[in-house]
């Protein structure tokens, strides 16, 4: 299922590039975010798609982790490919996932993306994953459905890509919300409709 959420996710990023694109404005009005969040993405596609249906949450991640790093693309590239790390970290070693697991993988990818950038600015893709990932943090320990769990989370990183205008002034006079956080989240509602059985 992780296999197929991963998949699904780097095929909603490919089909919604070009919107994301057109959200670019910062850090440069270069108009390639979604491009390159896609581009990194494909990657892990490539490589997960020889996987077997048997294989674990460990080896899913890891497969996953190390392609996206080998071929991020832009800032919004790499920012993504260490949120991801966050997984393969937190599932290390392990056959399956619950919810304690992936709110875990959210915080360690969280942790990593803003530790390796230079300046974090707020109101980019970095605070719809804090912000996420705090929300996780918050209903883990109570949650035992991870479709529910998951689109939690996915709600919570809607609100706070709408809020990215308020902490981001460029945006805010560009009428925009943050390209990098809007990808994310497109990656993420894909990766829901598979653990809630709407695909894969």
């Amino acid at each position: 299922m992780l296999k197929e959420a991963f998949l699904s996710g780097a095929a909603a990023i490919a089909n919604n590039k070009r919107a994301v694109d057109e959200l670019n404005v910062y850090p440069v009005p270069d108009g390639d975010t979604g491009t390159n969040m896609s581009m990194t993405m494909s990657n892990a596609q490539r490589e997960l798609q020889f996987m077997d249906d048997s294989c674990t949450v460990a080896q899913v991640s890891s497969e996953t982790a190390a392609a996206l790093l080998r071929g991020a693309r832009g800032n919004s590239g790499v920012i993504l490919s260490l949120l991801f790390r966050g997984f393969s970290k937190a599932l290390k070693g392990k056959a399956t996932a619950d919810c304690k697991d992936l709110a875990n993988a959210l915080d360690l990818g969280v942790k990593g993306a803003y530790k390796a950038v230079m300046n974090p600015t707020e109101g980019t893709i970095l605070t719809v994953a804090r912000l996420a990932s705090e929300k996780a943090a918050a209903i883990a320990d109570s949650a035992d459905d991870v479709s529910v769990f998951w689109g939690e989370v996915c709600d919570e990183a809607d609100k706070a890509l709408a809020q990215t205008p308020e902490l981001l002034p460029v945006l805010k006079k560009a009428g925009v919300v943050d390209a990098g956080g809007k990808g994310l989240i497109v990656i993420w509602r894909a990766m829901l409709d598979v653990f809630s059985g709407k695909q894969g």
